[in-house]
């Protein structure tokens, strides 16, 4: 049995070497940056959801390199919580079924369901990494998808990518000033990430 000392020690290894998955939001707050200039050109909303579909494949090999630019770890062997960061990302594919039907029924939806499903998706991450940001970011994304969905003219739905893009700056500054934060922590107390 883990004690409640090691478990801490566990996530605050995960949120120090992982940068609070901060090559992800980069990688994300880019690719939801190219959606909005996609959702921007001449095109029916059919076309602009099939290429967004078709661009999110470049999000996990853009996190990986972004791994390299900003310094993170993605595998701590020794770490048990380790893996369930990659299942958490995996796990807003079983919403795909969702966004296919919104492609097929209701194409001029499809990009507010997918903000809603994307700001959604990161509320886990709050208690993976320990950090509020990651709460306070599923309810604006996804809220802030849905208000603007509901009222925005088929033309403007470029505006919904475009604020998630900038809702993710934010998110990824917050999580800098937090992994900054925990970093020190752990420079202070080098015995807070050793877990046997």
């Amino acid at each position: 049995m883990i004690r409640q000392e090691d478990f801490a020690a566990l996530h605050l290894e995960l949120s120090v070497k992982a940068k609070n998955g901060l090559d992800f939001i980069a990688a994300a707050t880019l690719l939801w940056a190219g959606i909005a200039v996609l959702w921007a050109l001449p095109g029916s909303a059919a076309q602009h959801s099939l290429y967004t579909f078709m661009a999110s494949g470049l999000m996990l090999p853009s996190a990986r390199l972004l791994s390299g630019v900003f310094g993170t770890t993605w595998t701590l062997k020794h770490n048990p919580l380790q893996p369930l960061g990659l299942w958490l990302n995996f796990a807003q594919l079983f919403y795909f079924p969702f966004l296919v039907f919104m492609y097929l029924r209701h194409p001029e939806y499809f990009i507010m369901a997918y903000g809603i499903i994307t700001g959604a998706h990161f509320f886990p991450y709050a208690w993976f990494y320990r950090t509020p940001a990651f709460v306070v970011a599923a309810g604006v994304v996804a809220a802030g998808s849905l208000a603007l969905g509901m009222y925005l003219a088929p033309t403007q739905q470029y505006l919904i990518p475009a604020f998630i893009s900038g809702s993710l700056v934010l998110l990824g500054v917050w999580l800098w000033v937090d992994y900054r934060a925990k970093a020190r922590l752990t420079a202070a107390q080098p015995a807070a990430v050793a877990v046997a």
